[in-house]
């Protein structure tokens, strides 16, 4: 008589996506998780077309007003009723190739649950970047490892001047499909973001007790392009990878300036 045919678990996936104002790609964003069991769109207060448009792909939208990144996919990850969840950004897309591998990976990790090995509770993807006329191949940029998939009650979140995922357990990486990334619309979005960041970025530098100055920054803004740029090999990329390695020069700079205290504006405070 046959042995019996050992069914492989199916499993339910939540695809998490974070907005704000994200009418430009939120639609293709959400139509590429068409692979999860349940797709959750948590929002900070969108004032364009972004929740008309995950209303109609289907979306279940909960609005939460924004406590930072940490934060917010804490919030998130507290409102997964799945077995495990994907991130996805506003301005990216999933892969039909990674879609079916995360599928793939997920179901492994389950059957594997009861073996000797420690339990993965991770996994990591691959993203792909266009920056002002290209998918960047160099200057750090790709390949781009991220770790996104996450096993329910199995992450924590953290955040400096960006945000960290901390798996409890282990990880691995997911070597077919990508998640194509658009980041900016142009030179003056970036600078918006960047804006963000460089600010976080000092805040986080302050909270630790490094000192900020103008050479200091000088000195960190000619390392981070020379590391882009040349140890990265960002001139490959043409101008797109100069442009790139300038505005991370800059974002350096813009950290190490930002933590010197100034009385600014304090004598025309007509007080």
């Amino acid at each position: 008589m046959p042995a019996a045919t050992t069914i492989p678990p199916q499993p339910s996936i939540t695809g998490v996506v974070l907005t704000r104002d994200g009418e430009r790609l939120i639609g293709k964003c959400l139509a590429s998780l068409s692979f999860c069991d349940r797709v959750l769109v948590v929002d900070s207060g969108s004032t364009d077309n972004t929740l008309a448009i995950a209303r109609d792909a289907g979306a279940e939208i909960i609005e939460n007003p924004w406590p930072g990144f940490a934060g917010q996919f804490t919030f998130a990850a507290g409102k997964v009723t799945t077995d495990w969840f994907f991130i996805l950004d506003q301005d990216e897309c999933c892969s039909p190739e990674l879609g079916s591998a995360i599928v793939e990976h997920v179901r492994d990790a389950m059957c594997a649950d009861n073996d000797l090995a420690p339990p993965l509770t991770a996994f990591s993807i691959s993203r792909r970047s266009w920056y002002f006329d290209r998918f960047m191949k160099h200057g750090g940029w790709y390949p781009d490892h991220i770790l996104r998939v996450f096993k329910t009650g199995f992450v924590t979140f953290s955040q400096d001047a960006h945000i960290h995922y901390h798996p409890m357990g282990e990880f691995e990486h997911i070597g077919r499909g990508e998640v194509i990334h658009y980041p900016y619309t142009g030179f003056f979005h970036q600078f918006a973001k960047l804006n963000v960041y460089a600010e976080q970025g000092a805040e986080a530098l302050r909270a630790s007790g490094r000192k900020g100055g103008v050479l200091r920054g000088v000195g960190h803004a000619v390392a981070r392009f020379f590391r882009i740029y040349i140890l990265k090999a960002g001139f490959l990329d043409g101008r797109a990878g100069f442009l790139a390695a300038a505005h991370g020069a800059f974002y350096a700079f813009s950290q190490y300036i930002r933590v010197l205290d100034a009385d600014w504006g304090r004598p025309f405070d007509h007080k």
